[in-house]
């Protein structure tokens, strides 16, 4: 998962929103998102290599996304960091409990969110302690939570117009899909090729090897209704089939809005 979007007990009807994309290689063997096999309250995609989940929801309103920390060369750890949020998904620790449990040198460098119904913690093995966070709106990719790097800054922008149509996830599903690359003067520089800082520069990824393979979006209404929705995309931006998820109480005034 390379970009999250996550707005907190900051919409009147949704204490939860989050719009998300999944950046991978199209080599990498992936389950898209459903109720999982062993515990089908989880709504989520699997790597199929490792194990884990770059995001997820559960019935009771359990909620984790992982990124990677940009760092080319760094050694790499020994566990897999799907794992933290497969682990949280699958448990009932509280939120900061977990956070606070995390082995984080065993791991590559990652940034973790993970909520339940009444708290929304940050974690990362590059800055600092766990924390707990205040309503508002976050975003993170592949560096600290809220980096301003110019993808990030204008995503969350178009975030916060979209939060004013819910229950429509169209406008949530277009910023999640915008191409544009940033000029270069003002690239990050994490240490990769400037092609690759270019083509990373997007909020959706596209190349004939890597690029965003699901567009998601996560919906919990106040009543604790869940809803998840993944777009997949293959080599060349395809379009792959479309996932709509439900928990048992189905949020209030949300259809396909396809």
């Amino acid at each position: 998962m390379c970009l999250i979007l996550v707005a907190w007990k900051a919409h009147p009807d949704f204490p939860l929103v989050v719009a998300a994309n999944r950046d991978e290689f199209y080599a990498r063997p992936t389950a898209a998102a459903a109720p999982w096999p062993g515990d089908p309250r989880v709504l989520a995609g699997r790597d199929l290599e490792a194990g884990g989940t770059w995001l997820g929801i559960r019935e009771d309103g359990r909620f984790a996304a992982v990124t990677n920390v940009r760092e080319p060369g760094a050694p790499r750890g020994a566990l897999s960091r799907g794992g933290l949020t497969r682990a949280f998904l699958l448990g009932d620790a509280p939120p900061g409990a977990y956070a606070a449990a995390l082995e984080p040198e065993r791991h590559s460098g990652f940034n973790l969110l993970v909520a339940d119904r009444d708290e929304l913690w940050y974690a990362t093995n590059r800055d600092g302690p766990p924390r707990r966070l205040e309503p508002g709106v976050y975003g993170v990719s592949n560096h600290l939570l809220d980096t301003p790097w110019p993808k990030l800054t204008r995503a969350k922008e178009a975030f916060r117009a979209a939060l004013g149509a819910l229950p429509g996830r169209e406008g949530l599903f277009t910023l999640l899909g915008d191409r544009e690359i940033v000029p270069d003067p003002l690239l990050p520089a994490t240490g990769v090729s400037l092609a690759w800082e270019r083509m990373l520069s997007a909020v959706f990824v596209a190349s004939p090897d890597y690029g965003t393979r699901a567009s998601t979006v996560v919906l919990r209404d106040a009543r604790g209704g869940v809803l998840l929705e993944e777009r997949g995309a293959g080599p060349g931006a395809r379009p792959e089939p479309t996932l709509l998820a439900r928990g048992p109480d189905q949020i209030s005034g949300a259809s396909s809005s396809r």
